[in-house]
């Protein structure tokens, strides 16, 4: 079985599958996915994201506010907490820092991700953590708020093995989602033989991240097989072992804390 561990279902094109939310979900679970992660991005579509796979089994979610954009409702951890209680949420986030597409004094993010951080200590979850160009400032802030009494994972990850074990080392899981099957991605190839087989996760971050053959087009989760298949290349494994492992570490990750 394949898991999905993030991607943004209230976000995508349902043009493809007649705008049928449900078709999509025919088409996704026919591709072999048995589980997605649905991840909150902000506080104003939380309530509409959360209809929308309610009723879905195989389907869960999480609560959280990108680190991108300042113009976001700001929850505080309490906030947060409370809104992870439901029966359908699994973590915190996705949260963290992203240097790369803001500029300026950029404190707020910071103060954005140690709340989150907090929350996820609050209510005993996982915490779903987006870094770019923000290596050292993550990794202090994680170590700061004690992070690792909650782990969690580095998802999409496009950083080098130093930090990977930085944040292995505080006990995250690391993600891979497209970006792995990209020709310039031959770094992140060998970030991805070196994690452990306990701690890797696949993705796809649908919409965003189409993996080659469809690069630059619109992502979907039934996608994520792709990456199965580069993982299982990078490492020697087959296909069947990759989506066992994965779903395992997925499992123990979000359903045991």
């Amino acid at each position: 079985m394949l898991v999905d561990s993030h991607c943004h279902l209230d976000c995508l094109d349902l043009a493809p599958f007649g705008n049928s939310f449900e078709k999509l979900l025919e088409s996704t679970r026919e591709a072999g996915v048995g589980h997605m992660l649905c991840v909150s991005i902000d506080l104003e579509n939380y309530s509409s994201m959360l209809a929308l796979v309610e009723d879905q089994p195989d389907i869960s979610i999480s609560v959280g506010v990108h680190p991108n954009d300042r113009d976001r409702q700001e929850p505080s951890p309490e906030q947060l907490a409370t809104l992870a209680r439901h029966r359908k949420n699994v973590a915190i986030g996705e949260t963290g820092l992203d240097y790369f597409r803001s500029e300026g004094d950029l404190e707020w993010q910071r103060g954005r991700f140690r709340r989150h951080i907090a929350a996820a200590k609050l209510c005993k979850k996982p915490l779903i953590i987006h870094t770019r160009a923000a290596r050292e400032d993550t990794i202090d802030i994680m170590r700061e708020e004690g992070a690792s009494d909650v782990g969690g994972v580095m998802h999409c990850f496009t950083e080098d093995w130093e930090m990977a074990k930085q944040a292995l080392d505080l006990g995250f899981y690391i993600s891979f989602s497209g970006i792995i099957t990209f020709n310039s991605a031959a770094d992140l190839r060998d970030v991805a033989k070196k994690v452990p087989e306990d701690r890797i996760l696949i993705e796809t971050d649908s919409p965003y991240l189409a993996p080659i053959p469809h690069r630059g087009k619109p992502n979907v989760p039934a996608y994520v097989g792709y990456v199965a298949d580069k993982i299982a290349a990078i490492r020697g494994l087959t296909r069947k072992q990759v989506e066992t492992l994965t779903a395992d570490n997925f499992n123990r990750l979000f359903f045991t804390i």
